[in-house]
């Protein structure tokens, strides 16, 4: 299964979004991220679209969480970027060419449309199984405890303050 790049930098701004106390403005997150802003604002407004984030206007203004970060699945995310269609598409190709196979012999999926099923169905329910709060107990654990605390208090404005 093949994700955007998109999905990658969603799932870290709801991260680092789960740390922020007041909204966190799009230009600080693509300079947290090192990323284009108008590449992440894309994503953000997919996010947006999709319920998992809303923007705040105003000078205060920024993007926060509209749910828990225990309510929001990896698959929320992933959905949100790349849609929620499946990933791979059966076109029936037994049904074509010279030795094409009758459309009334082909009333079941094939084997490689079950297995392909399969593994999609598996890979949705574990990325169902993680929240982003999952993620960020993770990202914390990995770079130190506290460490999302310093990014929410960087996107808002304030220093960096790792020793």
């Amino acid at each position: 299964m093949k994700i955007s790049g998109g999905v990658e930098w969603a799932l870290h701004c709801c991260v680092v979004l789960t740390s922020a106390h007041e909204p966190a403005p799009a230009a600080r997150l693509a300079q947290l991220h090192d990323v284009s802003p108008s590449y992440l604002a894309k994503q953000l407004q997919a996010l947006s679209r999709a319920g998992l984030v809303s923007s705040v206007q105003g000078k205060a203004g920024g993007y926060v969480l509209t749910r828990s970060p225990e309510l929001i699945t990896v698959l929320d995310v992933v959905e949100a970027i790349d849609g929620p269609g499946p990933a791979f598409v059966c076109t029936e190709i037994r049904q074509r060419g010279p030795l094409a196979a009758a459309p009334e012999a082909c009333t079941a999926p094939c084997a490689i449309t079950r297995a392909m099923a399969g593994a999609e169905t598996a890979w949705r329910q574990s990325l169902r199984s993680v929240t982003i709060a999952d993620l960020a107990r993770d990202v914390d654990g990995d770079y130190g405890n506290g460490a999302l605390a310093v990014y929410g208090n960087w996107l808002t404005g304030g220093a960096d303050t790792r020793t």
